[in-house]
């Protein structure tokens, strides 16, 4: 077999579990490889580390997928891996049949991604090596998970760079446009061929769930509270509001909700089924609200949910202006009265939620990725009620996490509000991460407690 020898100088990523070998790591190349077969990667004494498949055209040269010597990237070896992957999304993810059954480097498969939908899998091929293997993935996949139907989603642009084109469409059996799922009890409708991605994205679904205790405990804020009422002959207790009438609307201790960049509605159908009393889900794509909709539709929630098509940086800065000239006028401030508010009218709510895409997707981008979350998150904790709770995300990898914290601290300052963390989590279960390998620790959730500065 070929094999390639790597710089005595270089830093020992390979031997910390870091599956990526770089162009500018490598000394020479024995043999002849070529693009997408495996080769062994020794030291510079020789020395056998590890084996990857080859991609002189790509910058990431060398991608390990094994750390034994490995004959070929057979069905076999496929078949191995799968039943690795279902193996421990059958012991962490329960609840539902949806999941990420083969998360790439983390399960061992680099540039492989497999998500699972009930019967139908979805499937993107990243790299020259995986696509050469398609059909053993295939046969693998069938062996393993005896799914109806495998459609491919390989219509990204990371595959230019490893100079393939983009495609899509059945690679198996029957494979409908939408499936159902269910996530935490849910239903959740998702477009497999036009959807983002592979159409959903699962990382969240821990983080989706952790919302739940923020959803109750409001009604009091509204002057309710449970009492002892007589009816019938009966001493119940019940919601009874400040004129002493008994409150019938089932959600009245239910937070309001906005939910921002909102795709399937994912985080709107978790809020509705903790409680919430009413959910604003937006997005700036009509696309993604009609799939909302639909969603909403599914688990019967559509009493509690407005749906708004616009930009959640437009959206956010509207009302935060709405509340401030409602504030001037109500404070005596300069105001022209014959004026009528800024459209929006200034809403505020108990709960904000904003999962924005990513907006770092290099290093270059970073400084602007900065400015785009604190606008967001600046304009989010503005649009909180007191004591309410702001749930912010990035899902950027080159947004690290401190730099993530630091600027959401830079956002409160600006906002004069004193944010309390409560909870601090990255990506799901069925999302696992390789201790050395930084690139997958790419999601931050927070949920934070907003205070303003005049109420402490």
């Amino acid at each position: 077999m070929p094999s390639v020898i790597l710089e005595r100088g270089r830093k020992k990523r390979l031997e910390q579990s870091h599956p990526w070998i770089y162009k500018s790591e490598i000394a020479s190349v024995n043999g002849e490889p070529g693009n997408g077969t495996l080769v062994e990667v020794l030291n510079h004494q020789g020395r056998y580390l590890a084996t990857g498949y080859y991609n002189a055209n790509s910058q990431i040269t060398v991608r390990v997928v094994s750390h034994q010597p490995l004959e070929a990237m057979d069905t076999a070896f496929f078949v191995r891996r799968f039943e690795d992957c279902l193996k421990h999304r059958e012991r962490f993810v329960t609840g539902g049949d949806a999941y990420r059954l083969v998360y790439g480097e983390a399960d061992f498969l680099p540039g492989l991604i497999v998500d699972r939908f009930g019967d139908v899998l979805v499937v993107q091929l990243l790299t020259l090596g995986m696509d050469v293997c398609r059909e053993a993935i295939v046969e693998a996949l069938i062996q393993v998970v005896e799914p109806a139907g495998i459609y491919e989603r390989s219509d990204v642009p990371v595959r230019e760079l490893e100079g393939l084109e983009q495609v899509k469409g059945e690679l198996y059996g029957k494979c409908p446009r939408h499936v159902t799922v269910t996530e935490n009890g849910l239903l959740i409708k998702v477009d497999i061929v036009e959807g983002q991605k592979t159409g959903y994205f699962f990382d969240q679904r821990e983080n989706r769930a952790s919302i739940a205790p923020l959803m109750t405990g409001w009604g009091a804020k509204s002057g309710i509270q449970l009492q002892d009422v007589v009816e019938e002959g009966e001493v119940r207790r019940l919601p009874v509001n400040k004129s002493g009438k008994t409150v019938t609307f089932p959600y009245w201790d239910g937070a309001t909700v906005l939910e921002c960049f909102s795709h399937t509605g994912s985080f709107t159908l978790h809020a509705c089924k903790y409680g919430a009393k009413k959910v604003t889900c937006l997005d700036i794509s009509e696309h993604a609200i009609e799939s909302a909709r639909e969603n909403v539709r599914l688990n019967g929630f559509e009493d509690r949910v407005e749906f708004v098509v616009d930009d959640a940086f437009q959206y956010l800065r509207s009302q935060v202006k709405g509340v401030e000239e409602r504030t001037a006028r109500a404070n005596g401030g300069k105001v022209d009265t014959s004026q009528p508010l800024t459209a929006g009218g200034g809403k505020t709510f108990d709960v904000v939620i904003l999962d924005p895409p990513a907006f770092a997707k290099t290093k270059s981008a970073v400084k602007g990725a900065c400015r785009g979350y604190k606008d967001i998150n600046l304009h989010g904790m503005k649009l909180v009620n007191e004591g309410g709770y702001l749930v912010t995300a990035s899902c950027s990898y080159h947004m690290r996490p401190d730099l993530f914290l630091e600027t959401i601290r830079d956002a409160a300052m600006d906002a004069g509000k004193v944010l309390r963390l409560v909870e601090w989590r990255a990506a799901g279960k069925d999302h696992p991460q390789i201790l050395g390998v930084d690139e997958g620790h790419y999601l931050k959730f927070a949920v934070f407690e907003v205070r303003s500065k005049t109420s402490l």
